[in-house]
């Protein structure tokens, strides 16, 4: 991998805990408008679940591209009536304000750390399907240290498809085999590697997906793999001195 020039991070469960910080924002709403007894957990995660089928229409080309933002809003409209929680009597403020969390998600403790050593030999940056904009805040908001933003809102596409790997590289002038994606989940390596990119599988508790089928485990089949963003540098830059 001497030749690697650009390193590409997954964000959502990789850099950043959705599931912790979505909970602990949502379980503010559930107090007010709620029933008594509804695990803010529990409902974090129905949120997320709906997120896999909301986007599968943009993926097939049935449903023009949107951000994150709208589809959010969408899904935890359906999730509060799952709850038994009218959307309609939720003030739209509070209801907008929960939606803006995901501009708000905490990163992991050794994000920052992890990030920061790695971009002292190659050019760091997020690739994710959350837009510029929700990429810039998390960055302003958790002090990530990325050399330039990439959100979906450019290849106007969502992951797996091929065009926001390719694009990605594009725009940063480099060939596949010269960038790597970093990510928790193997479905996201799986669809970098398919389009020739480099991988590192990173190791995180509460990482799984729950709009996904199958869980974030690693297959060993992949270029590094370390628990944690700040054992992938070690990895990275031990194999690079």
């Amino acid at each position: 991998m001497k030749n690697l020039e650009v390193l590409f991070f997954d964000v959502l469960g990789t850099v950043v805990d959705w599931r912790g910080s979505i909970a602990k924002e949502a379980a503010t709403l559930l107090t007010r408008h709620a029933p008594a007894g509804i695990d803010a957990s529990a409902f974090a995660d129905a949120w997320v679940g709906r997120y896999d089928p909301s986007v599968e229409g943009i993926r097939s080309g049935t449903r023009p591209f949107v951000t994150l933002d709208e589809l959010n809003l969408e899904n935890l409209k359906d999730t509060l009536q799952a709850f038994d929680i009218a959307p309609d009597k939720v003030p739209q403020r509070e209801l907008q304000h929960l939606n803006r969390a995901w501009h708000r998600l905490q990163p992991w403790p050794d994000s920052v750390a992890g990030i920061s050593r790695l971009k002292e030999r190659f050019i760091v940056a997020p690739l994710s399907d959350g837009h510029t904009r929700l990429m810039v805040n998390l960055a302003k908001h958790g002090g990530l240290p990325w050399d330039t933003v990439l959100g979906a809102d450019i290849p106007r596409a969502y992951k797996p498809m091929p065009q926001v790997y390719l694009r990605a590289c594009e725009l940063l002038g480099v060939e596949p085999e010269n960038a790597m994606l970093i990510a928790a989940h193997d479905y996201d390596l799986d669809a970098a590697r398919a389009c020739g990119l480099k991988t590192g599988f990173v190791t995180r508790d509460n990482a799984n997906d729950p709009s996904k089928p199958v869980k974030a485990v690693s297959s060993g089949d992949w270029d590094c793999q370390a628990t944690g963003l700040l054992g992938i540098a070690d990895h990275m830059l031990k194999s690079r001195s």
